[in-house]
């Protein structure tokens, strides 16, 4: 009996029409547009503003696109899984309302949480059910409303996070393509340094938690750069080593779009120039687990069966990991 893969067999994407420019974001903190540009590379960010829609909104827009064009049957779709910071709700989970706004009467669905670093996991996590035999089509997707946790007088955090969301399609195949390796890590040591202080179960909503401004991101931004910068770049050249690829053979490096100057140490680390690196950050920001798909939404058209790619990415927790994906067809505009 031949191996059974997970290859992606299509993408779908979804960012908000409103654009937050740096000059925007200067007239609420202290800020100006060279600083931004700086320090994390980021120009202007897609925001959804719109009164009474969340993650799911934009999820569910992504994954249609992905399943008119991959020409499939809402029937046919065995497995839903959402990558999420910001769910609609504490529960149900972004996967179930998709099943329901989308009309997937077959499928099962949940949501799974590794912060930027989710749609790393996806990719595995959706990768072992088809290798399981068991499922034919499984659609993965990474969205965030990071603006819903984001706080505008912050001038350290504001600045950084956008909304987004993209999806593949995984389906299995017996070719040597699709998603290869798969280097995951988590410390949970990386608590105090990126997290959200209130909202959850140690430390549930209250006029105090309000107040102090504790529903939204906190981040100790050097100690995270500093893990960020050596963790992404160490795993991604292991990677790189464990499946015999070197700068020559490797066609693209899709880095989480975080900050401008940790995309370049990835980069610089495994000796490509920035030409094989995917980045989009400036026009986007970092939606969290939804900077990986973005980018290869964005970049579809580049791509060819058989290219070489590396994924990586860190998030909280720490989270963080690097995935090897073999591209299973020729990219063409949309």
């Amino acid at each position: 009996m031949e191996n059974i893969n997970a290859v992606i067999t299509g993408v779908g994407g979804y960012v908000p029409d409103y654009v937050l420019t740096n000059d925007e974001i200067s007239k609420m903190v202290d800020t100006n547009d060279e600083w931004i540009m700086t320090r994390i590379g980021v120009k202007e960010r897609r925001i959804l503003n719109e009164e009474g829609l969340g993650t799911s909104y934009m999820a569910r827009k992504a994954a249609k696109q992905l399943m008119q064009r991959t020409n499939s049957n809402p029937d046919d779709i065995d497995l839903v899984i959402v990558a999420t910071s910001t769910g609609d709700y504490v529960f149900p989970s972004v996967a179930s309302i998709l099943c329901d706004k989308l009309g997937l009467k077959n499928a099962f669905a949940f949501d799974l949480s590794a912060a930027c670093s989710g749609f790393l996991y996806l990719m595995e996590t959706g990768a072992s059910f088809i290798r399981s035999g068991r499922y034919k089509k499984v659609i993965i997707v990474g969205a965030d409303k990071m603006s819903a946790i984001t706080d505008y007088t912050d001038r350290a955090t504001c600045p950084i996070f956008g909304d987004g969301a993209a999806a593949f399609m995984l389906e299995p195949t017996t070719e040597n393509v699709g998603i290869m390796d798969a280097i995951l890590h988590t410390d949970g040591k990386g608590l105090p340094f990126l997290h959200m202080k209130a909202g959850g179960s140690v430390c549930p909503a209250s006029y105090f938690t309000v107040d102090n401004h504790m529903h939204y991101v906190y981040q100790e931004g050097r100690t995270v750069f500093k893990y960020a910068v050596s963790n992404m770049s160490n795993v991604s050249a292991e990677i790189a080593e464990r499946n015999h690829l070197d700068k020559d053979s490797i066609n693209w490096v899709i880095p989480h779009q975080a900050n401008m100057r940790i995309i370049d140490a990835v980069a610089n680390r495994l000796e490509l120039p920035l030409d094989k690196v995917m980045i989009n950050i400036q026009r986007y920001g970092n939606s969290s687990a939804a900077t990986l798909p973005l980018c290869i939404w964005d970049f579809e058209s580049k791509l060819k069966k058989g290219d070489n790619l590396i994924f990586t990415a860190f998030g909280a927790g720490f989270t963080w990991g690097a995935v090897y994906v073999k591209w299973g067809y020729d990219g063409k505009e949309q």
